[in-house]
């Protein structure tokens, strides 16, 4: 039995970095023709020319943001003439934060944190690239958090007809939305679609064999052989099919390990996963909740409280207690509402009755909400 158990120096992990929610694998396998389509539109770029357009469309954990980081090393490989830059909309969702990312990458550090006007940003963000003669690729990353407050025509307007106000400047983008219900055509008004005329290149959900093989390869990159049975393997496919995002069996894997070290154990065991399981399913909320203002937070709070006692929520009732305890005024509590089902935090619902009224319920237990939230 001894030699069954770890000693206090020993670990499962061959390369606990296999596991890490930002790891771009060197084996990316099942996007080959997403990647083919996406070269094509940067191209362009690559001979000094201003990218196309794109847009890449799929649910969360279908492969967009690794294709677009494994062409963007790619470029970065190859070249100094084409400059992408990655921007994660969920932390950086206004017009100011994303192109204060963009002169970091440019300039090697932030704009001044006060006393800098955004015209000053980017001035400065053109000017680098007319005196170096370089063209820039900016990756929106789930832009859907953008659509809130109209900043994504405020950012797209701004990049795609800068030439305008500044000669020369070349600057292509990719817009990753990882909710299927929007449509950006009808978000973007008629100043940006004129210049925007994206290609959309589709993401669809793995299959359970394409999930089944991703999760093999980084079961044999990051773990030591032997301490996943085949039985344990074919419930990890199972619990990520079942939450529909490979990014919470990625996790459910790191902390399945974790659990099975914690017991000095060499194998990773059922009761492991299954406890493992109960946090990763929560991925996507606790990553949600750490990109939510102050008062947003106040509001969430608010409605898991609100359902601990009754599912659905009428949204005018809910109205009249969010503006006692959050102190807000009709239209934002509707804008921010409006945000948690773009977020897949609610959904909002229509129902007719008296008038047309607007229901909402938790996608997730409020009592996690509330724990998250704190």
């Amino acid at each position: 039995m001894k030699k069954n158990l770890l000693m206090w120096d020993e670990t499962l992990f061959r390369d606990p970095e296999v596991f890490e929610i930002d790891y771009v694998p060197e084996q990316f396998n099942f996007r080959d023709s997403q990647m083919r389509e996406l070269a094509f539109q940067i191209r362009p770029g690559m001979r000094g020319g201003r990218p196309l357009n794109t847009i890449c469309r799929g649910l969360p954990g279908t492969g967009k943001t690794t294709s677009v980081r494994r062409l963007f090393g790619e470029i970065e490989e190859n070249t100094k003439k084409l400059v992408p830059i990655h921007v994660n909309c969920q932390i950086d969702n206004t017009k100011f934060a994303i192109f204060s990312q963009i002169y970091r990458k440019l300039s090697g550090h932030l704009p001044p944190a006060s006393g800098t006007s955004f015209k000053q940003v980017f001035d400065a963000i053109a000017r680098i690239l007319q005196k170096e003669g370089q063209v820039l690729l900016v990756a929106l990353d789930d832009a859907n958090y953008l659509l809130y407050e109209n900043e994504i025509n405020k950012v797209l307007y701004t990049l795609l007809r800068s030439h305008e106000s500044y000669e020369g400047t070349r600057i292509g983008v990719i817009v990753i939305i990882s909710d299927l219900d929007v449509d950006l055509s009808r978000e973007v008004d008629a100043r940006v679609s004129s210049v925007f005329r994206p290609t959309e290149i589709y993401f669809p959900p793995y299959s359970e064999e394409e999930a089944g093989g991703i999760i093999k390869e980084r079961v044999m990159q990051g773990l030591y052989p032997g301490c996943l049975p085949e039985e344990m393997f074919d419930l990890v496919v199972a619990q990520t099919m079942k939450s529909g995002d490979l990014r919470v069996g990625i996790d459910l894997l790191k902390r399945a390990a974790l659990n099975a070290e914690k017991r000095a154990s060499r194998v990773i065991e059922r009761e492991d996963i299954c406890r493992a399981y109960d946090v990763s399913r929560y991925l996507h909320l606790v990553h949600t909740v750490k990109t939510l203002k102050s008062e947003e937070k106040d509001l969430l709070r608010t409605l898991a409280e609100l359902s601990m006692n009754e599912s659905e929520m009428n949204a005018g009732e809910v109205f009249k207690i969010a503006k006692e305890t959050v102190g807000i005024g009709y239209t934002r509590f509707y804008e921010m509402i409006k945000k948690f089902d773009g977020m897949r935090l609610v959904n909002l619902q229509y129902r007719d009755g008296k008038g047309r009224t607007r229901v909402i319920s938790l996608r997730y237990d409020p009592v996690k909400i509330i724990e998250y939230l704190s």
